[in-house]
């Protein structure tokens, strides 16, 4: 289940990204509409206008940039991969290796990476389990690379998540024994833990929207959660 903390977190970014690139777009658009008029004269000036809008551009307007920097296919050589004006910093260029499909504004792929950062230290300084449970949950996918190349202060937070738990079913290799805590648990968490054969070792329910506390036993065979959002490593349980 989406945390809406981070909903929260997640309009108050975009929209400071939306102000930032406004003006650019805006400035293309009023160009567009006057060509579809003239009937005969239409499809040539659409075709004149084609290169003249590199699809390189298209990313850094929009903010969706993302996906195409995860796409599979050709990417641009390290040696390869220079912004448009400036220079990249040693740990720019180690984020940006193997991650330019070819054709793409490295400057584009590059912006990806900061706002995970900024969406870190945004949460983090809100509250920190609710940034570590993004990162268990998958909410801010890429926080590992990001956090590695870009914004290595907050590598605890990447660290903790490592051992963390979303919601779900886990079971076999994927159980470590020790005391957990919910992170920012929905109002319907509920969590139950079995042992051998099925038996329930331990189950619970919350209704408070407040931070519980659970240990995983050695005997555990399966853990499961719903509504809690994610579970943080407290320590190794006796």
């Amino acid at each position: 289940m989406r945390n809406p903390f981070l909903a929260c977190a997640a309009v108050v970014l975009t929209a400071a990204a939306l102000a930032a690139c406004g003006s650019s777009a805006d400035g293309r658009d009023p160009e567009a509409p006057p060509a579809p008029p003239p009937p005969a004269p239409g499809p040539s000036a659409t075709t004149a206008t084609e290169p003249a809008t590199p699809p390189t551009e298209e990313p850094a307007a929009t903010g969706q940039s993302a996906p195409a920097a995860t796409a599979e296919g050709p990417k641009t050589p390290a040696d390869k991969i220079t912004p448009a004006m400036g220079t990249f910093t040693k740990k720019q260029k180690e984020y940006l290796k193997d991650r330019v499909p070819k054709g793409m504004d490295p400057a584009a792929v590059l912006q990806t990476g900061q706002e995970t950062c900024d969406k870190l230290r945004y949460l983090v300084k809100a509250d920190r389990d609710t940034a570590v449970g993004a990162i268990v949950t998958g909410e801010i996918p890429d926080a590992k690379d990001a956090v590695a190349g870009l914004c290595t202060q907050h590598q605890a937070l990447v660290d903790e998540a490592a051992y963390g738990y979303p919601d779900g079913k886990h079971a076999g290799k994927k159980l470590r024994p020790g005391v957990y805590r919910s992170a920012s648990p929905t109002t319907d968490c509920s969590w139950q833990i079995e042992g051998a054969g099925g038996k329930e070792l331990a189950s619970g329910a919350s209704d408070t929207g407040k931070s519980r506390k659970i240990t995983i036993p050695v005997s555990a065979r399966t853990f499961t959660s719903t509504g809690c959002y994610a579970w943080l490593p407290e320590g190794a349980a006796g």
